[in-house]
């Protein structure tokens, strides 16, 4: 039974993957259609980021309320919904009233599902999970850029990703069955714990620590996702087409590192497997920043997502060990509030400091955000490496 379910919360997260890699790739053609400057992207995404940390924060009420299965069908509903409403869109306006429900609907799902695997399956299934999200966020691109490369057709792009997702809510709905049975089983094992409210979790040893590291991770990937195609294009001098495939390779080195991480874990701990994908990631940032060859930027970019595969996963899985089950989900949900903070707020800046300077500060602002993720999970182990020996 858990192993059907496992396969379903797998597909669950190609559908958070398929929209979350589509904005970026597609808004060099988006831009000129709808008349509107480069920035206006960051817009968009504060609001759909906006729309993940509200349903993040309140992912712990909605589970003890409608259940995880039924809350990953309907936030799933809601981004196809969206990606339709996307595909039609007549205007700029109408883009960001859509951005609404595909944020709601993909913060809800995703603390939900982070937290039930967090509890239920080994650190290597919390990687393999993020490796699915990894094939929808590479798929998304490679789609759009076919479209784009056919006559600017970008509309089309979101209506095909729109069909994939839901063929995914069709799945989800008939497979609820499955979900209540499991949530009955282990509901019981989860009332002899005691439920940490939220408004304590901020006093638990370490919590803060850990907002640092997921506020900067979120910063790294989103703004690498969101700015990397406009900044192959503006700066780099390629084509929309060609740069929305080369971002297709920064999620699939998210993918790849995923599923290499995943069988990694069996041998190494959590801990080493962050530290090395931070510093892959400030490789890759060196990578972009330098005056080499047009190719140094794809590897570049290869590299930061090779880097960032290991890190939220382990980070993730690591809650209930450093926090203690009882509280894991109220913690989860806070963590990916903050997360998406990072995602809301970060990539608007770099797009507001480029349209008043240039694009070319890309990978300076990558780099900041990386040094101060590294340095914020650095001080977490050492909080929890003196915890656990006093």
């Amino acid at each position: 039974m858990l192993t059907l379910l496992l396969i379903i919360i797998y597909l669950a997260f190609i559908s958070l993957g398929l929209p979350d890699s589509l904005l970026g790739s597609a808004w060099p053609a988006m831009k000129t259609d709808l008349s509107v400057g480069l920035s206006s992207a960051g817009v968009i995404f504060m609001i759909v980021s906006f729309g993940t940390i509200v349903s993040s924060l309140f992912s712990d009420r909605l589970i003890k309320k409608i259940g995880t299965g039924k809350l990953t069908f309907v936030s799933v509903t809601m981004t196809a919904m969206a990606l339709f409403g996307f595909s039609v869109a007549p205007s700029f306006i109408w883009l960001c009233i859509m951005a609404i429900p595909l944020g709601i609907g993909g913060g809800a799902v995703d603390a939900s599902l982070n937290n039930f695997v967090a509890l239920h399956y080994k650190a290597k299934h919390m990687s393999w999970l993020h490796c699915f999200w990894g094939v929808g966020a590479t798929i998304g691109p490679i789609i759009m850029s076919l479209f784009i490369s056919n006559n600017n057709q970008w509309k089309k792009g979101y209506a095909t990703i729109a069909i994939i997702q839901l063929c995914l809510v069709f799945i989800l709905f008939i497979t609820l069955p499955l979900w209540k049975k499991v949530e009955k089983r282990y509901d019981k094992e989860s009332e002899e714990e005691k439920i940490t409210k939220t408004t304590n979790v901020f006093k638990i040893p370490g919590v803060k620590l850990a907002l640092v590291s997921f506020v900067f991770y979120c910063a790294t990937e989103s703004t690498a996702g969101l700015w990397g195609s406009s900044y192959l294009v503006n700066y780099k001098g390629l084509s929309p087409g060609k740069a929305a495939r080369w971002i297709s390779l920064f999620y699939g080195g998210i993918t790849l590192g995923r599923l290499l991480s995943g069988f990694l874990t069996m041998k190494l701990n959590n801990k080493i497997l962050i530290r090395a994908g931070q510093i892959t990631c400030i490789i890759g940032a060196v990578f972009l920043l330098l005056p080499l060859p047009i190719y140094f930027s794809m590897i570049g970019l290869i590299l930061v997502g090779l880097g960032c595969a290991p890190i939220f996963p382990c980070m993730l899985h690591e809650t209930p060990q450093r926090f203690g089950k009882a509280s894991s989900q109220s913690i989860m949900g806070i963590q990916m509030g903050f997360a998406y903070m990072g995602s809301m707020f970060m990539p608007p800046i770099l797009g507001y400091i480029a349209s008043k300077t240039s694009i070319s500060i890309f990978p300076y602002f990558l780099l900041c955000c990386m040094l101060i993720m590294l340095l914020g999970s650095e001080k977490i182990n050492g909080f929890i490496r003196k915890r656990r020996l006093a």
